[in-house]
């Protein structure tokens, strides 16, 4: 029988190595890949289920097809529990043999092919791609990892520019949920109308310009990871929604009568204080420990200085293959001014330094002149207010310092900081065009 079925499989392109004995087959199994392994039920030695079992433990992804003349549904069962894609029974259709063979050897690739894209991305944006020589952001990624190989939500917080949706797309990769979607969104972004249907979806009807029915970010990203940056700037009515979908693990769209089922890992991110956020009544406290079950906060970059240096090698060589230049390095200027500047923009502002000396470099290396930097900017806050030499010039930074502080506070919400303020929003435009002051500061 094992000479026919070698046979048959051999005609049909596969290479096919035969064995007599299950114990010789076992240890094959153990000393070399295979793609498929097709097994009789009773036999001297260890029987069909019991090379299963052991097939299965030596080689988690093997297809495994039964071959037996005793077919009984409680045979199938079990066999199907122990991992077996399927059975053939004796006396065989050799057509029907192939067949099976066929999709159990496609199984065993596409399984191949899915483990290597894993590595891939893994190798692109799992941990190890991310840049970290100081001893602080080596704790902070040893966390990641530990974060990565639970289901539990994550709250990353820092700083703008440190990294939050990098280390989020990491948390995915090296997650079991790697071969699912990871959905980012930016909650500030949208408009509080839209934002719940952005997130939620909704249903044809439900407002004006929903011509069709639409499926929300939780939905798309089922079985990945949905990432929800600046979450410290929704609303509190759309907190408590957002509060419910996690906890009833259903999401309702916009206009619509029943729930949806999803499932979803989140990550959440802010640049807040959302303990603070908390206690100013501007963030629910529940929903606060429910997003922060796992909490991970990321340095700034001036706290890392360790870090400034392999960062901007890694850039430049990004950069090189982007802009398909061959820029080798940097001048010993250009390296103090990397090693001693406070990155306010963190690494964001450090990799926008590079492709600009990348795209600027007229030589083999990048000048002091390629980077174009800024001119200092002019003393403000409370020390330039301090140091105000008139009466008319220290009102004028303290309104100015004023104005920024609320603007701050408010997360760049006009509208609020004019009420904080105790001035109407005309007024307020009107003075954060006197001082030159973005909306975006």
């Amino acid at each position: 029988m094992v000479d026919i079925v070698a046979m048959v499989l051999r005609r049909d392109g596969h290479e096919v190595t035969a064995f007599t004995d299950s114990e010789a087959a076992l240890a094959a199994l153990e000393a070399e890949p295979f793609d498929l392994l097709v097994t009789d039920l009773r036999m001297p030695g260890p029987d069909g289920l019991e090379v299963l079992r052991r097939a299965r433990a030596a080689c988690p992804g093997l297809p495994v097809i039964l071959m037996t003349a005793h077919a009984s549904i409680a045979t199938a069962i079990e066999a199907m529990k122990l991992g077996a894609v399927d059975y053939v029974e004796k006396p065989f259709n050799n057509d029907e043999l192939k067949a099976l063979v066929r999709r159990g050897v496609d199984l065993s690739r596409l399984a191949r092919e899915n483990r290597a894209l894993r590595d891939v991305l893994r190798g692109r944006h799992g941990v190890d791609a991310l840049v970290a020589e100081s001893s602080v952001m080596r704790e902070v990624l040893a966390l990641v990892r530990r974060a990565a190989a639970v289901p539990s939500t994550v709250l990353l917080s820092g700083e703008s520019g440190t990294g939050k949706e990098l280390v989020a797309r990491a948390i995915h990769c090296e997650s079991e949920r790697v071969g699912g979607s990871f959905v980012a969104a930016n909650c500030k972004a949208f408009a509080e109308g839209l934002l719940e249907s952005e997130l939620f979806g909704h249903e044809k009807g439900a407002f004006t310009g929903a011509h069709r029915a639409r499926a929300g970010l939780f939905e798309e990203a089922r079985g990945g990871t949905l990432f929800l940056d600046e979450i410290g700037e929704v609303s509190l009515d759309f907190q408590g929604k957002l509060l419910r979908v996690l906890q009833e693990k259903q999401v309702r769209r916009v206009g619509g009568e029943g729930s949806r089922e999803i499932d979803v890992r989140l990550v959440a991110a802010t640049n807040r204080d959302l303990r603070t956020e908390v206690s100013a009544g501007r963030f629910r406290e529940d929903l606060y420990f429910r997003l922060a079950v796992i909490p991970i906060a990321l340095p700034p970059l001036r706290e890392r200085p360790e870090d400034v240096l392999p960062l901007a090698r890694h850039f430049l060589a990004k950069w090189n293959a982007a802009l398909r230049r061959q820029v080798t390095g940097w001048s010993g200027e250009v390296e103090r001014h990397l090693a001693s500047h406070s990155w306010p923009g963190n690494v964001r502002e450090l990799e926008n330094a590079l492709e600009r000396g990348v795209a600027l470099a007229r030589g083999p290396r990048i000048e002091m002149d390629d980077l174009l930097l800024e001119p200092p900017r002019e003393p403000s806050g409370p020390d330039a207010v301090a140091s105000a030499s008139g009466l008319r010039d220290f009102l004028e930074l303290a309104a100015e310092e004023k104005i920024r502080a609320a603007l701050a506070a408010a997360g760049g919400k006009r509208s609020e900081a004019a009420r904080q303020l105790g001035i109407d929003r005309t007024t307020l435009f009107r003075l954060m065009r006197k001082y030159g002051i973005e909306r975006a500061e």
